[in-house]
């Protein structure tokens, strides 16, 4: 695997690399790519887990912005899947701060109550509470 030319590095071994994706499940652009060509994500499959990899919904069917309340359910049912599988780590990336254009600090939050075999990026490791009410800072 030739993971240098991408900005994201391998993660360990035993871990699920958990990215942002869209619900027509087109893998094909940042980490959603990375995902189908290292870790197994399934074309055309946009919520879940798939290989190992895990896609939550960062964008619709027709590669619109979900707003963030709609990507905070997703994440909730993410989060909810972790704490049921204590047995598996996930190594999450930075979703919906690439191509769909939110900030971290609108994002990381949301992850707040995700379970301890949830790797977080190092920046979203200190998280504060959630505000769902705004769109993409661009």
């Amino acid at each position: 695997m030739h993971y240098e030319r991408t900005k994201f590095p391998p993660i360990p071994k035993d871990a699920i690399f958990v990215f942002g994706s869209n619900l027509a499940g087109r893998h094909g652009k940042g980490a959603a790519l990375a995902a189908r060509q290292h870790y197994g994500a399934i074309y055309g499959q946009g919520i879940g887990l798939q290989g190992r990899s895990y896609a939550i919904p960062t964008k619709d069917e027709h590669l619109k912005v979900l707003p963030l309340h709609a990507i905070a359910t997703h994440v909730r049912q993410f989060v909810a899947f972790a704490q049921s599988h204590p047995d598996l780590r996930f190594s999450l990336t930075r979703i919906g701060c690439g191509l769909a254009g939110y900030k971290d600090h609108q994002i990381a939050p949301l992850f707040a109550q995700a379970p301890n075999n949830v790797i977080k990026p190092s920046g979203w490791r200190t998280t504060h509470t959630p505000s769902i009410d705004h769109e993409p800072e661009r």
